[in-house]
């Protein structure tokens, strides 16, 4: 056994027993059985973290004995464990052995380059998750193994090669610019830019030399389009000297390919890219990126290559399978159109003309493609229309072009493509069910040509003078709204909404008097895109604000269809595929929102609904969006019903402790913070004690198991808040294993902050002389913490807490605690806390404690008086205390600490925060800062009476003018002043 980072970790030997048991293992979580799958997975999660098991693992994989399903289940099982494990989080135990690291690190490249293709990817991928934590600094011997196999000559491993440093390399294409990033770069192009030429090169040569042959083609384009993948990725932050001095040779391959066809390569199949594709698409990636970023050094190679793309276009079908490369060609004459210096190239009439008809027109129109997708795949559907996952689309594209062009020449690109709006509306007006197709791409047009500005909160913000959107709605979007056969023309309904939806803050007003209730009556449309576009919609339209500021629709407008609403949004999670639609539960959660308290006589049918829903969706939650929203509902759902009566609450407790439970029980630990989150909303709710039915459940919480999630804290401690504040005697007997919690979290840099707000409720509802025996070991912690891993938000907390103690117990109790761990340690607090950093406290509640507690310090404790041991920090003290009323806060941190705001949660991680969940803080004292320097300004008063002559001389002479001036300004406005 050995010991890592206080955590023992046991030694699986390197075995064929061990290596049998793990491949039975793999095997078993294979299966169809869910308990054997279950109890399968369970083992290795259990296993993980002892010492040998990735090695295991790669040893798995590189067995030749081992099936290929187990090889490639034990190549996924390693990249996940990485996934999980590689990085070393502050405050958490490493679960992967120093020894297992080196040895990782040494076999993995040549094991990859090794494997066949299928295990190749997935060890490509572990190798990219090692390399964002390990290179180079820990592993800078990586470029240069891959570039001695770059000169191989063996093209197995060449793509091995290519592949990983593909993988390695992306993250340049969205990573932050900084000095780090910039040498990890330039480390990269020293060593691979040339090696990476000049493989271009000789496979370029290769491809001339073999071009009858489609088996080498095939391999050498796969290395070609990984070549020209990593090309982008090397210049996306900034154009690197060695690229730009070889530019014209990469760019007269980049030609060559582009033009040249190689017919054996591309795919007979219509829906999936060939090699041919791919290599050209991501070429017109890559010179799209350099029309955008490096306009002026790439000029003299652009009229080839818009000529090159040009033809492209013109060539390319509409099969799926040219979908990408048609949407980065056009990407491309979108970036070269979107610059003024390039403006002459689309000048003329004639060129417009010939782009709207030839590329943006034919790319814009709906597809049988798009229909299948539609009726087929929704989601996919709705993700790509709405949610901005359509960059990779022909419309999308075109759409770009069309904007880019506006740019230059608004009014002849409109006039243009008017007159082709026109006909196609004329086209569908001649017969709508065979033509429907023409009014579907004229209302995309539209919006396109509409469009000028837009946010995702708002909408479109700014449009185009000349296009009328009210008009075109009148004549062309409410007809198709306004239809009675809401099944009818289900693509043009989904159009209708979303043109509705997109410019909602263009159109007047009183339209919505109109559009709510066709909406409402969409709902009950069998197709998932057009009752998902109307939940969406009326989601959106509930946001909107009139010219007061107060919101658009009222509560009040809604009386006589509320009902209806309610009832349709809930009938449409009915609908097959609708049964845990994201925008469906968004629009109950913003509807019930928007009514309040009108929700109270149907409150006990959508609870039961809600609850139901609950209870199905916890059996495999698998849309976290959805969960949440529905979470949320709850929420307002009790928020709304107990506004004016509490006792409401039993009504929910009622119907959701069954789901908790078994939510509890059965370890959904997606569910559990958002179960915790609202066992504290209903406990708060309760006047007096604990309730029985929530005392049982109390030491349950203390468990260790449920403290090891992260998730599970913020609201685990909100929790225990509740219980405190309800029931602070109750819990007495058991205030050591909740001690015991705050131990844990303030040793924690992640979750201090949780340490200190227990504690404060603690230190508020249990009473001093229940609490006088543990005071000192509590400060000691406190204190040990400070010594052995201070940051500044520890810093923080602990004035803050220092403050708050002196608020709640006084300030002479807080420096007899302190002194009584070691005489004059107080006047350290004073002198390398607050004095040092109490500038840095954050928050206005936080300030407004440190301000009350500073007060007290300064005019409560008996070491600060004159004669005190600490007189002598007394006028430094009350000069940071003004510095922290006046002064901007500190938000500066010392070079090279890590420090994670609370707030930095990803949504769908371990724990999302319920809004309409949100805990109401006790105010200690009421007021704002202006308060407490009222408070200051009496109390230095009263001080400076009970010492005549004293104070007032310390403060002429200590204070610097401009807090001396300050201070005056508040003895004036309190009406006080110094003896």
């Amino acid at each position: 056994m050995s010991k890592n980072s206080g955590r023992v970790i046991l030694k699986m030997e390197l075995n064929a027993d061990n290596l049998q048991a793990l491949s039975n293992y793999l095997q078993q979580t294979l299966g169809h059985e869910a308990l054997a799958r279950r109890t399968a997975e369970k083992y290795l999660e259990s296993v993980e973290g002892n010492k040998n098991y990735a090695l295991l693992l790669l040893m798995l994989v590189n067995s030749n004995e081992a099936a290929m399903h187990i090889r490639t289940s034990a190549a996924i099982t390693f990249k996940n464990f990485v996934k999980r494990n590689w990085r070393v989080v502050d405050d958490l135990n490493d679960r992967i052995h120093q020894e297992d690291r080196d040895l990782i690190r040494t076999q993995i490249v040549e094991l990859m380059l090794n494997s066949p293709e299928a295990l190749q990817k997935q060890l490509s991928d572990a190798i990219s998750i090692i390399g964002r934590e390990d290179f180079p600094n820990k592993w800078p011997t990586l470029i240069s193994d891959m570039v001695t196999k770059l000169q191989s000559g063996n093209f197995h491993i060449i793509n091995g090669v290519l592949r990983t440093a593909h993988s390695v390399f992306r993250r340049y294409r969205h990573e932050f610019k900084c000095d780090e990033l910039w040498l990890e770069i330039k480390f990269v192009l020293d060593q691979f830019a040339q090696p990476l030429t000049s493989l271009f090169n000789e496979t370029m040569n290769l491809v001339k030399e073999h071009s009858g042959s489609q088996e080498v083609l095939r391999i050498l384009f796969s290395s070609l389009v990984f070549i020209c993948k990593i090309f982008y990725s090397l210049n996306a932050q900034d154009l690197p000297e060695f690229f730009e001095d070889n530019m014209k040779c990469w760019m007269e391959h980049f030609h060559t390919l582009l033009t040249t066809d190689h017919n054996m390569l591309s795919n007979q199949a219509e829906d999936e890219a060939g090699l041919i594709e791919q290599c050209k698409s991501q070429i017109c990636d890559n010179i799209a990126m350099y029309a955008q970023k490096y306009g002026e050094e790439f000029a003299p190679h652009l009229p080839v290559l818009v000529t090159d793309v040009w033809n492209l276009l013109v060539s390319c079908g509409k099969q799926l399978k040219y979908d990408l490369l048609v949407s980065n060609a056009i990407q491309f004459l979108a970036q070269v159109a979107d610059r003024p210096s390039n403006k002459h190239l689309f000048a003329d009439g004639n060129v417009i003309n010939s782009i709207c008809q030839s590329v943006i027109i034919p790319n814009m129109e709906f597809r049988d493609e798009d229909e299948e997708q539609f009726e087929d795949n929704p989601e996919e559907y709705i993700r790509r229309d709405i949610e901005g996952s359509d960059v990779d689309t022909r419309r999308r594209a075109a759409c770009d072009l069309v904007r880019a062009l506006i740019k230059q020449f608004e009014g002849p690109v409109i006039q243009n493509f008017s007159q082709y709006v026109e006909a196609m509306l004329v086209e569908y007006a001649k017969d709508p069910q065979a033509n429907w197709k023409c009014k579907d791409t004229a209302i995309y047009l539209v919006t396109t040509l509409a469009a000028k500005a837009k946010t995702q909160k708002h909408g479109i913000t700014q449009t185009s003078e000349l296009v009328n959107i009210v008009d075109f709605f009148k004549a062309n979007i409410l007809p198709e709204l306004d239809r009675d056969d809401v099944n009818a023309f289900p693509v043009l309904k989904s159009d209708a909404i979303k043109y509705t939806m997109t410019f909602r803050n263009m159109l007047p007003q009183d339209v919505w008097q109109q559009v709510i209730p066709k909406l409402i009556g969409l709902l009950r449309a069998e197709s998932y895109v057009v009752h998902s576009y109307s939940a969406h919609c009326i989601e959106r339209i509930f946001t909107l604000k009139a010219g007061n500021g107060l919101p658009l629709v009222t509560k009040e407008s809604l009386d006589s269809c509320a009902e209806t609403l309610l009832s349709n949004l809930f009938s449409a999670m009915t609908h097959k595929g609708s049964e845990e639609n994201e925008y469906i539960m968004k629009s109950i959660m913003r509807t019930m929102s928007l009514l309040q308290e009108k929700i109270i006589p149907v409150v006990q049918v959508v609870v039961s609904a809600l609850t139901e829903k609950l209870m199905l969706v916890a059996k495999n939650p698998s849309k976290p969006h959805f969960n949440h929203y529905l979470f949320e509902s709850i929420c307002i759902c009790i928020r709304n019903a107990c506004k004016t009566d509490n006792s409401r609450v039993s009504v929910f407790e009622e119907n959701l402790f069954p789901p908790f439970t078994e939510i509890l029980q059965q370890d959904v630990t997606e569910f559990i913070p958002y179960v915790f989150q609202i066992l504290s909303l209903m406990l708060e709710m309760h006047e007096g004690t604990i309730p029985e039915s929530y005392a049982g459940l109390y030491t349950f919480l203390l468990a260790p198991v449920l403290w090891e999630r992260m998730g599970n804290i913020p609201p685990l401690v909100r929790l225990l808040r509740a219980y405190v504040e309800k029931g602070g005697d109750q819990i007495l007997g058991k205030l050591e294993g909740l001690l015991g919690i705050f131990q844990k979290l303030i040793a924690s840099k992640t979750n201090d902050n949780h340490g200190f707000d227990l504690l404060s409720t603690i230190i508020q509802k249990v009473p001093q002389e229940q609490m006088s025996s543990y005071t000192k070991q509590i400060f000691m912690l406190l204190f040990q913490r400070l010594t052995s891993s201070k940051t500044t938000k520890f810093v923080k907390g602990l004035l803050t807490f220092f403050s708050f103690y002196c608020v709640m117990c006084g300030a002479q109790r807080l420096v007899d605690v302190v002194e009584s761990i070691q005489p004059k340690m107080f006047g350290m607090v004073i002198e390398r806390l607050y004095i040092l950093d109490v500038q840095k406290v954050s928050g206005c509640t936080q300030r407004k404690i440190c301000a009350l507690g500073l007060t007290k310090i300064l005019t409560e404790v008996k070491q600060m008086a004159p004669s005190g041991e600490f007189a002598h920090l007394w006028v430094q003290l009350l000069q940071a205390l003004i510095g922290l009323f006046e002064l901007p806060e500190d938000d500066e941190l010392p070079a090279g600490e890590h420090f994670i705001e609370v707030d930095d949660t990803e949504y769908s991680g371990a724990y999302s925060q319920l809004a309409f969940a949100g805990r109401k803080e006790n105010v200690l004292v009421e007021g704002d800062l202006q308060m407490a320097k009222h408070n200051l300004a009496k109390q230095l008063a009263a001080l400076s009476a009970s010492h005549p002559g004293h104070f007032s001389v310390t403060i002429q002479n200590g204070l610097q003018s401009d807090a001396l001036k300050f201070l005056q300004g508040y003895l004036a406005q309190a009406n006080c002043q110094l003896c």
